[in-house]
């Protein structure tokens, strides 16, 4: 019993055009033939079949297989091992080109010009994650303020970079021993840490006002990653992302312009004067 055509390029998922050139060149020639002149496959040539597909997959040229498969104690060992041998060295290729791309990738996303020698030099533990790069990316893209940080961002120096991650650092452990010490969040000092970072944020990349401050803090309570980029995992503890949140928007109240007052003598409003922060 034979095989057609049709049938093992179904059950082989290759086409008949590919079938027709194997017998062509001769790679594989079905053992028999219908009355009717069809090519009929034997089991055989399909278990020959499945040695080029094999050998294919693995990227060996037509003439190769043909070479493996005409004295296979000879031939296979060696090809296989130069074949594992290349494939090895384009994956390492094909790997480098990956990190080249993220790195093209994360200058794109976050604006940091640094080679990846000077990026852990100056940012040590904090990482970005390219994941949350593109999803800030696609919420802010609209935002002017971000597209003024993302240039400002692009334009610092490394010398900015390392003065930026100093006066962060200094910050971070403020900002974790208030927390350790049981400062209350919407307390004066952990206020005014929150006014801090909000003037680091206009004075290294863009106005931050405080509402934009607010949804920043949001992101860091709810997103991990987002966190991350301010205080890494090692210095991090429960409770501090919302700590933080919460100290931020009652900065925010702080801030904001006060209610105005009446005059009892004229009955007119006026703003009440608003305390230095």
């Amino acid at each position: 019993m034979g095989y057609p055509v049709g049938q093992v390029s179904a059950f082989a998922g290759v086409t008949v055009r590919t079938l027709h050139h194997y017998d062509k060149t001769g790679l594989l020639r079905p053992s028999d033939r219908s009355p009717a002149g069809y090519r009929l496959y034997s089991d055989a040539d399909l278990a020959r079949l499945q040695q080029i597909l094999f050998y294919r997959e693995l990227g060996f040229p037509l003439d190769e297989i043909a070479a493996i498969l005409a004295d296979p104690q000879a031939n296979a060992l060696d090809q296989l091992r130069a074949r594992h041998r290349r494939l090895t060295e384009e994956i390492n290729r094909l790997q480098r080109l990956v990190e080249v791309a993220e790195q093209a990738m994360e200058v794109q996303q976050t604006g940091v010009r640094l080679t990846p020698e000077e990026r852990f030099e100056v940012f040590g533990e904090i990482a970005f994650d390219l994941t949350y790069a593109t999803d800030a990316d696609r919420k802010w893209r609209d935002s002017d303020g971000y597209r003024r940080s993302m240039a400002r961002a692009a334009a610092h120096s490394k010398d900015d970079w390392a003065q930026i991650m100093a006066e962060a650092a200094d910050w971070r452990a403020r900002l974790t021993a208030a927390f350790d010490a049981g400062e209350p969040a919407d307390g004066e000092v952990a206020m005014d840490l929150a006014e801090e970072h909000r003037r680091h944020l206009t004075r290294w990349f863009a106005p931050c006002a405080t509402d934009m401050h607010g949804r920043i803090a949001d992101d860091f309570a709810t997103d991990p990653r987002a966190f991350a980029l301010i205080v890494p995992p090692t210095e991090q503890r429960p409770g501090l992302a919302p700590y933080l949140r919460t100290a931020i928007h009652a900065n925010a109240v702080r801030q904001s312009p006060p209610a105005p007052t009446a005059d009892p003598a004229t009955g007119t409003t006026a703003p009440r004067p608003k305390a230095e922060p």
